[in-house]
Order: structure tokens, then sequence, then C-alpha cells
């Protein structure tokens, strides 16, 4: 399937109607903010403007959007935005309801003739922003998309083929060529109608785990390019204990900031200094995801790669709770677990470490590990998570060989060598002598006894063999790819990651 923009109107560059008294409405989805907004500039500069943010209870209930944190995050994020629009004049308006009901009402209500958003690359927005143009039809609106989310959009790479890019260097080679979108501050005044809003009641309420809201994402950047991290960035980002990375993407994940202006914070536009490169780079992933899954929305719901799509899972409930926990044995894996469920984020490394060993340790379909992700993550994406797990189980686009399988011990002794990360999250391990910390079952009765850490009672053994459930995964790969009729891969001589 190759990637279309929904069937919508485009009026970027057309000049408003003489004395005619316009009014848009901007339905804001995943771009809170109010600087770097097409759709709202181009609204401003018509006349008066309708903030909206629809509360679909139909969306709110899907499996992969019931975090409470990041619904936290999100009402504190509406919030904000309310507060900058407030500052220019006007309030965001917010309605329940199926968006192709609530959209179209609402424009025969202040009589609206345009409906602008933020251009929607999954297949879900795409269908939802299909059926609102239907519904505008019939009174004579318009829905009129912009861009704003993604320094490049999908229908801009098109790759030699015209189907876009499967491998990642190609693409950032290509993605890398287009110029960083100008930066736009956004109206200074807005004016529109005092509506009623029926108000954020079926978002949690309680303090966000981490601030909210383009000043607070600016602030969140600032400082790491300011601090100096940075620069630092390209040797410290896989250091699991350090803060060596900006923990910008909560942010990304509903545009209260975007990649055109993380770009600028690094001045992009010539040779960058290899930590600014490399954090740049990271960017250039998301993009990558988000692309393909423009292109391919059926990656979201199955492997990418036809031969690994009949792989023989274990159906263990007990494995995959104790994995959900933090119970597994495995420190390094633990603590990263009970560090996703305490603050509703995971360092990149170990977001790896723990896909792979659900699904090369313990055997278990990769699609439930990306579920428990969305629901608990704050920067739960769906692009970009379906992207990351696909990565570790060798199954998507430019994917990690299948036959990569990571090494949890040697992982902890790589990344956390003092065992500083996993003492913060794995409380029973907190005084197990550093040359045991990531392998605690070899401590002596003398060891677990100073250390006031019984294996078996106050912490788990490992349930399961590395080294035997390897040997195992490989041969259920590859016969999988053996069905497949795939050629054969050379896999027997290659090593695991340490």
């Amino acid at each position: 399937m190759v990637y279309r923009s929904p069937p919508v109107v485009s009026t970027l560059g057309q000049t408003s109607r003489v004395n005619a008294p316009l009014c848009t409405i901007v339905w804001f989805r995943r771009d809170l903010r109010v600087a770097d907004h097409p759709a709202l500039s181009a609204a401003a500069d018509r006349g008066d403007v309708v903030a909206l943010f629809v509360l679909d209870p139909a969306l709110l209930v899907k499996r992969h959007h019931t975090s409470t944190e990041r619904l936290t995050f999100l009402r504190s994020g509406l919030e904000a935005l309310d507060g900058e629009l407030r500052a220019r004049g006007i309030s965001l308006t917010v309605r329940s309801g199926d968006p192709r009901l609530v959209i179209s009402d609402l424009a025969r209500e202040v009589g609206a003739d345009q409906v602008h958003i933020t251009r929607e690359i999954s297949g879900f927005g795409r269908g939802r922003d299909d059926a609102v143009v239907e519904a505008l039809a019939g009174q004579g609106a318009a829905l009129v998309e912009f861009g704003g989310d993604l320094v490049v959009e999908p229908l801009d790479l098109p790759g030699s083929s015209g189907a876009g890019y499967q491998v990642f260097t190609p693409f950032y080679r290509a993605w890398q060529e287009h110029p960083l979108p100008p930066h736009d501050p956004g109206p200074v005044m807005l004016t529109g109608p005092a509506l009623v809003s029926d108000g954020l009641g079926a978002l949690p309420t309680g303090e966000s785990l981490i601030p909210a809201g383009p000043a607070a994402a600016r602030e969140k950047l600032a400082e790491f390019v300011r601090s100096g991290a940075v620069e630092k960035y390209g040797a410290r980002r896989n250091s699991v204990a350090e803060v060596g990375t900006s923990q910008i993407s909560p942010y990304l994940r509903f545009g209260m900031c975007t990649g055109a202006q993380i770009g600028r914070a690094l001045r992009v536009g010539g040779e960058l200094p290899s930590g600014r490169g490399s954090f740049w780079r990271q960017v250039a992933w998301r993009e990558f995801f988000h692309h393909l899954a423009a292109r391919r929305p059926d990656v979201l719901r199955q492997s990418l790669r036809e031969d690994l799509r009949d792989i023989q899972w274990n159906e263990d409930d007990d494995g995959f709770v104790a994995w959900k926990a933090g119970r597994t044995g495995y420190p390094i894996v633990d603590a990263a677990m009970r560090q996703l469920l305490e603050t509703g984020w995971m360092h990149n490394r170990t977001r790896m470490v723990v896909a792979s060993f659900l699904v090369k340790d313990l055997l278990i379909d990769w699609r439930r590990g990306e579920t428990h992700f969305m629901q608990h993550l704050l920067d739960g994406d769906p692009a970009s998570n379906n992207g990351g797990w696909q990565w570790v189980a060798g199954t998507g686009a430019d994917a990690a060989p299948y036959f990569r399988v990571f090494n949890p011990t040697l992982q902890g002794q790589k990344f956390d060598p003092d065992g500083t990360y996993v003492r913060r999250y794995v409380a029973e391990l907190a005084s197990v002598p550093t040359k045991r910390i990531h392998e605690p079952w070899l401590m002596t009765d003398l060891e677990q006894m100073d250390s006031s850490c019984r294996i078996g009672t106050d912490y788990p053994a490992p349930i399961v063999d590395h080294r035997e459930r390897r040997a195992e995964v490989l041969d259920r790969y590859r016969a999988a790819r053996e069905v497949a009729g795939a050629p054969e891969s050379g896999d027997s001589e290659v090593r695991e990651s340490g």
C-alpha cells in the first residue's frame, strides 16, 4: 500500500475573500502547541479561530490508549495549550463524541467553512479524517490539511521505487537533504467566538509525572543543549544509570515540540559535532518508523517480514506476568520493567534488552510486549513503539538480524557496570556485591546473608536459562523461515549481542 494523503482540500497560499466573515476551526490532535503550527497560523490569517480538541470515547478505550500516566500527561498538555491560547485571546474548546459528528455540528454552529488539521499519517487517523471530510461536504465546508509534525513528509521521500524506504541508511541520507522548515512563532493575537466546552472530565486528574506543554518541552530541550549533555550524547547515551539522553520523546508524542524545533536547537544545516549528529540521527529513526507506518499500516498489526509471521510463540502467562512485574531474576531486565511502572519511561538501551528477553528468552509474541509498553509509556507512540519492537524481534524494516539475541547479563555488566541502575529500581539487590549484581544467583550462602537477599525468597532465581532459550528461539525462527521458503541465512556463525 502506497502512502496517500487524506482527500482534503489544500489552501496553502490562497488569499482570503475580501470582506467575508470567515471562521476557521483548528482541530488539535497530536499537535498541542501554538508555535510552528501551520494549520493554526493559516487559520489566524483568515479571521476568527475556534481551537478544538475532541475527546473520542471510542479511541480512549482502545487497548493501546489506556495508560493513566499518558492520559494525565495529555490532560496537563491540553491545559497548557489552553493557557497559551488564552494569552492570545481565545480558549480551547473541548467536545466529546464521534469526531465526524462533533466537527460537522460545530462547523454548523459557528458557520465555519474550513476545518484545519495537521496531517495524520496513521491508517486509523486517515480513515477518521476521511469520515470527517464526508460529513463536512454536505454543508459546503472543507477539511484542510497542513504539515508540521514531521521534518519531512512521507510524500516528499518517495525513494527510487516510489514506495518509500525500508532501510534506514538511504532514508537518512535522503532525509538529511531536506532543509528545516523556518520557525513560525505563531499568532500574536487570536479572535473567535466564546463557546461552551465539555471540559476534560473524561481524562484522569492528578499531577503529571513530568511537566507538560510547549514551554516545558522548550525548557527540557534547552537544558539538554545548554548543559552540554548533547555534546556527550554519543558517548553516554547507552549508559543506563546516567541521564545522558534528552527525554524529549513524550513531548514529541503529543506535538508539544517538533523534530524541526529540535533541529534548530541543534543548529542543523552543516556538519554537526558527533554528539549532536548522533542525537539528530535518533530523530531520523523516529521519522523512519513514521514513514513506514504511513505507507504500510499493516505493520502495526503483524510482522513486516512475511517469512517470520508464523513463529511458534509460547503461551506463557506466568512468564509474561513475571516480565511485566520485574520478577524475572535477571537484574537489568527487572530494573527496567520496574522503572517503566514507576516513571512511565525507560532508557532506549533497556527497551531493547527487555524486548529481546521477552521475545527471545521467554519466546513470547512481540505484540504482547508492544501492547504493554503502549499501556505504560508516556511517550507511547504506535509507529515508534512498533518500529522498536520489530527491530529487536528481527521482523521489521531494517531490523536487527533475527538471530541477534541480547544476553541480559552481559548487557547489564556493559551498560551498568557498578549496578547503580539496578540498585535504584530493585531494592532487594541494594546491598549485593558489585561483582554479583548482575548474577545474584551466583552468590554464596554467606553473601546472600550479608546482603539480606535470599535468592528464591527475597529475589527470584532466573526464570529461564538464557543459553538454552537462545538455542530454542533460533530453531523456531529457522523453522518459520523454512515453512515460508526463505533462503538460508548463515546465522550459525553469528554471536549473540553482549
